[in-house]
């Protein structure tokens, strides 16, 4: 469920006509709803109640914006980061050090002290190489840094290869059955605490299978390390839960479901459960909204030309990624198109042989399930300034990104002296 709705023949935010944002903002500009935020996060959170005292650490890359964060610390939300800036908005959006997991295959020693040094309730290591530079650090600041191994359990996440986490040949994690050993290592490394276990499989995950695998096997492990002498009390089960981004496919399992299935199957480990969902608490949140500049006839299908382009929403390039698109003020027609960005590029494709609401020049449409993995990634390809962020609660807007000036973009270029 999401709070973008029809009212009066026009697409809302909230209360909030998105045409009213356009107008005050520009285009494109991503819109985000904080009412469809809090209330995925609280359908989360309860949904794995039923375990011991979770920790919900919403996955900072999904959407770093600081209204996100600030606006999910205020619901209890915890954040899981794979860099030192992730770290520090987190930090800075209110949410606590101990409710922070610090995840990520390339951590380094500078990154390691500050966070040492600000707190947080676990490392996720992804090597014994990892683990042998955080003692060190440790060691160096007199402080215990609490870890646990990020384990690859070998099972096909049956979701795009590009954010696949969990198969044999990924680079994340270590291999399950050589767990063992890892941690024995661990174990001797002076200023140390290895109190968990981490697993992540992948993201956009549309069915239950392969997670009930991969955690059945982290059950087991986890016995096996208690039986060697290991204190375990925390596994992190990761996110990766999928969103239904095209409304004509089945539905993924919901929240529930997935709750139901992590109790039965974590019943007797007797540990905290950490959970690290991103996409699931942020994607239907938001949208990006869009001009058209032209439509252009082609030899086939029309090309829809919108003023947001593959710089400011990467996924339909990267993933082949589906985006359902709809215009803000529907009508009652409908036309086949290919819906294309400016960039000067082939891959600067939204869609292509898309049935939609008819629109001519001018008018606005939206890219739906875009709060995820969208503004973050986007860029200044074709020196084309960063885009806006909107955060809408109830009746009120507020820009929490500015759009970026071009002017900012040249000052950013500096001129060696022999070029002065």
């Amino acid at each position: 469920m999401d709070h973008f709705s029809l009212r009066e023949g026009a697409l809302h935010c909230e209360d909030v006509p998105l045409a009213e944002i356009a107008a005050a903002v520009g285009t494109p500009v991503y819109v985000y709803s904080s009412a469809t935020m809090v209330r995925h996060a609280r359908v989360f959170r309860d949904a794995v109640a039923a375990t011991s005292d979770p920790l919900v650490a919403f996955a900072v890359k999904a959407n770093p914006n600081g209204a996100v964060l600030a606006t999910l610390a205020r619901e209890g939300l915890g954040a899981d980061v794979v860099s030192i800036g992730e770290y520090r908005r987190a930090i800075a959006a209110g949410i606590p050090p101990e409710r922070i997991i610090f995840s990520g295959v390339g951590k380094t020693a500078d990154e390691m002290a500050y966070a040492l040094t600000g707190g947080l309730l676990q490392f996720n290591l992804e090597s014994v190489e990892e683990a042998e530079m955080m003692s060190a650090v440790a060691s160096s600041l007199g402080v215990a840094a609490p870890v646990a191994f990020r384990v690859n359990p070998d099972v096909d996440a049956r979701t795009h290869k590009k954010i696949s986490t969990g198969g044999a040949l990924s680079k994340f994690g270590v291999p399950i059955g050589d767990a063992l050993e890892y941690y024995a290592r661990a174990r001797e490394l002076p200023a140390l605490d290895v109190q968990g276990v981490a697993v992540h499989i992948g993201s956009q995950l549309t069915d239950l299978a392969p997670l009930e695998s991969a955690f059945g096997k982290v059950g087991k492990l986890i016995g096996e390390l208690r039986v060697a002498g290991h204190d375990i009390r925390f596994a992190d089960l990761g996110g990766g839960l999928g969103v239904p981004y095209d409304r004509d496919m089945p539905h993924p399992p919901g929240p529930q479901e997935y709750g139901a299935m992590v109790a039965r199957i974590t019943a007797d480990w007797g540990v905290r459960l950490l959970f690290e969902p991103g996409r699931l608490i942020v994607a239907n949140a938001g949208v990006l909204l869009s001009e058209v500049i032209r439509v252009k006839p082609g030899v086939g299908d029309p090309f829809v030309v919108v003023d947001a382009a593959m710089n400011d929403l990467m996924r339909p390039s990267l993933y082949d990624a589906y985006h359902a698109i709809d215009p803000v003020t529907p009508g009652n027609s409908q036309m086949t198109v290919n819906v294309v960005g400016p960039i000067c590029e082939s891959g600067d494709t939204f869609a292509t042989g898309r049935r939609m609401g008819a629109v001519v020049a001018g008018d606005l449409v939206v890219f739906r399930t875009a709060g995820a993995y969208a503004a973050t990634m986007a860029s200044t390809y074709n020196s084309r300034p960063l885009t806006p962020e909107v955060m809408v609660s109830g009746d009120k807007f507020a820009v929490v990104r500015a759009r970026q000036d071009i002017e900012e973009l040249i000052r950013a270029d500096k001129l060696p002296d022999w070029l002065g």
